[in-house]
């Protein structure tokens, strides 16, 4: 069992009326969360650090939680995602190690949401970006939920940290208009469709 060390946390909320076009009757809203926690592997190589994962299952909730509420509640949002940025004593593979805590953290606080949740990793130092990739909870293949959250924290992740996230909105892109499937006609059967 490890410790889950945790420097700081980040909220980030924005309201978005409109993309140039005409001001959208409801605000899209989308809210990232960020973790900077301290890499228990980094600066060395360890062969078995899977149950890592198991003690980070309680911070993916209270950060997926936090999510939730900041949009209103579960049953406002419609899309999700999940990233980690590991400092750079780290490896990639730690940054994988959220898989598990993250997605299913979202999954079981929205009621077993179908969609697999998007996922994307890297190695940096502080102040290194993000762009995490957004999908709609019920069906992959909604194509006005196909976005990404740019985040970041400018002192994080330091060589030894790892910065987790959690990403949620509660709509598409706001002025979306490229066809494909849409929300109001998913099954939400088999995660995709």
């Amino acid at each position: 069992m490890y410790d889950v060390a945790v420097r700081k946390r980040v909220l980030i909320v924005e309201e978005i009326f409109h993309e140039g076009g005409p001001v959208a009757a409801t605000p899209l809203k989308r809210a990232a969360i960020v973790a900077i926690v301290k890499n228990p592997f980094a600066g060395r190589y360890v062969e078995e650090i899977s149950p890592y994962m198991k003690d980070l299952e309680p911070l993916g909730l209270s950060m997926a939680k936090e999510l939730v509420d900041a949009l209103g509640g579960k049953d406002k949002v419609q899309s999700y995602g999940k990233g980690a940025i590991v400092g750079t004593a780290g490896e990639l593979e730690h940054g994988a190690l959220w898989h598990v805590p993250g997605g299913y953290a979202m999954r079981e606080l929205l009621g077993d949401a179908k969609a697999m949740v998007a996922s994307t990793k890297k190695v940096g130092g502080p102040g290194t970006k993000l762009d995490v990739p957004m999908t709609h909870i019920n069906a992959s293949y909604v194509r006005s939920h196909f976005d990404a959250f740019e985040v970041g924290v400018t002192d994080a992740p330091r060589a030894d940290e790892i910065a987790f996230i959690l990403v949620m909105a509660t709509g598409g892109r706001i002025h979306e208009r490229v066809g494909g499937l849409k929300a109001s006609d998913v099954k939400g059967e088999d995660g995709l469709r």
